[in-house]
C-alpha cells in the first residue's frame, strides 16, 4: 500500500505532480482536506486555518489561535490516512511526520523563485509582479516558521527528504516516473514491521488528539507510545487526578487494547498552575 509524502512551494508544480503520481498508481490524495477536518475538531471556520497556513492571518488572529492543537489534529489527520496506505500527502508537515516510517519515500518539490512568480503571475492573470513577488515570499515564510515551530527544522533543508526534484529542469511526468522507480527500489518495499510502525504511529496521533480534546486532559503534555493496541504514557502531570483522567481518557480511544500509566505526579504540584510547562 504505497504512502508517499510530499512537501512544496507555492508554485513549485508539486500538485501538479501529486495529482499526475496518483492517477497512474491510483492513489487517493490529501490536501486540503485536513483544512476541513482540523477547522472541525476545533470549531473554527476553515477559513482561519488557511489563513493561518498561508501568514494571511491578522494580529489578533495569530495571537489567539491555538496552534498546538492545530499541529495535534493536523498529525492525527496526516498519520491516520497514511495508516490506511495508498496515497499522496502533500504538505501539511507529511514528510517531517512520516520520516521515521521506512516504506514512505519523503519527496521535496521545489522550483526557482522567479519560475514560481510567474506562475503565480499567470494564475491570476496579472502584470504585477511585486504583488506575485510579495505572495510567494509570505508563503515561504509562513512555511519555514510553521516547519521550525512544530518541528525544529530549516524548512527545505535537502538532508530532510529522500528525493529533491526541480521542476524548473524537470517536467512533472519526469517526476512523476522518478518517484514511481524509488518506490519500487528495496528500500521503500513494506514489511511487516514498518506497517507496524506506521500503525503505532497513528495510534499514538489518535490517543493525543483524544487527550487535547478533553476538558480534564487538554493541557496534559506527555510521551505516548503504542505498539499493537497497547499504550504506554510517560512524563509528568500536575494531579493525581489528571493522570487517572488521561489514563480513562486514552483507554477510551478506539484501538487501544490497554494504557500502561506511567505518568508521575508533581510532588509540588501547587507551584504549577498546569501540566503544560
Amino acid at each position: 500500500m504505497p504512502v508517499v509524502a510530499l512537501t512544496q512551494g507555492m508554485g513549485s508544480l508539486a500538485q501538479d505532480v501529486a495529482e499526475q503520481l496518483a492517477d497512474e498508481l491510483k492513489l487517493a490524495t490529501l490536501q486540503h482536506e485536513v483544512a476541513d477536518r482540523v477547522a472541525a475538531k476545533m470549531h473554527v471556520p476553515k477559513s482561519l486555518i488557511s489563513r493561518l497556513r498561508a501568514g494571511k492571518a491578522g494580529p489578533i488572529e495569530r495571537l489567539t489561535a491555538d496552534r498546538a492543537s492545530i499541529a495535534v489534529y493536523t498529525a492525527e489527520e496526516v498519520l491516520e490516512t497514511a495508516a490506511r496506505g495508498n496515497v499522496v500527502l502533500r504538505g501539511w508537515g507529511a514528510t517531517l511526520l512520516l520520516r521515521p516510517v521506512p516504506h514512505v519515500p519523503c519527496i521535496r518539490i521545489m522550483r526557482p523563485f522567479d519560475k514560481r512568480v510567474e506562475w503565480l503571475m499567470a494564475q491570476l492573470e496579472t502584470d504585477d509582479r511585486e504583488l506575485a513577488e510579495q505572495e510567494i515570499r509570505r508563503s515561504d515564510h509562513s512555511n519555514a516558521t510553521r516547519m521550525q515551530e512544530q518541528f525544529g527544522v530549516e524548512w527545505g533543508e535537502p538532508a530532510l527528504f529522500d528525493m529533491v526534484l526541480n521542476t524548473d529542469r524537470l517536467s512533472v511526468d519526469t517526476c512523476v516516473q522518478q518517484i514511481k522507480a524509488l518506490l519500487a527500489r528495496p528500500e521503500f518495499a513494506e514489511t511487516e514491521a514498518s506497517r507496524a510502525m506506521l500503525q503505532g504511529m497513528a495510534l499514538a496521533a489518535r490517543v493525543r488528539s483524544a487527550l487535547r480534546s478533553d476538558e480534564a486532559t487538554a493541557e496534559v503534555d506527555v510521551a505516548i507510545e503504542a505498539a499493537a493496541g497497547a499504550v504506554t504514557l510517560r512524563g509528568i502531570v500536575v494531579t493525581a487526578e489528571e493522570r487517572e483522567a488521561a489514563g480513562r481518557v486514552s483507554a477510551a480511544v478506539p484501538g487501544v487494547a490497554g494504557v500502561d500509566n506511567q505518568l508521575r505526579v508533581m510532588a509540588k504540584s501547587r507551584l504549577f498552575p498546569s501540566a503544560k510547562y
